[in-house]
């Protein structure tokens, strides 16, 4: 993996969502102020929502760590994706993560102007 770039709020020009024609599921597109746009699928918008929620509703958790995995029709709710972000690891093992990707960071240099 490359190294991290954090994006702070002025360096986010636009969030986009909707559900494209011919789709059932929303996507999310965020266009950002360096130039990279990334589209992401419901359920990847989803699970990050579920980690947020986690994390801001919950008095003591401060941290979540999701992971990709394949998961089989008996281990998964009907309806939903094979391939889903679930929760692995414990919250000092996410804060570690975090911690290492802030520190080693580059903040996008795209500035207040939103330009």
């Amino acid at each position: 993996m490359g190294r991290p770039i954090l994006y702070p709020n002025q360096c986010v020009r636009r969030v986009v969502a909707a559900i494209p024609p011919g789709h059932y599921h929303l996507r999310l597109l965020l266009e950002l102020g360096d130039g990279t746009r990334i589209i992401l699928h419901e359920a990847t918008v989803a699970a990050i929502v579920r980690a947020y929620v986690d994390i801001v509703t919950h008095p003591t958790r401060r941290a979540t760590m999701l992971t990709l995995r394949r998961l089989g029709k008996g281990e998964r709710k009907h309806g939903y994706a094979e391939w889903q972000l679930v929760e692995e690891g414990g919250e000092e093992d996410a804060l570690k993560v975090l911690t290492e990707a802030l520190s080693s960071a580059e903040t996008c240099r795209t500035g207040e102007t939103g330009a």
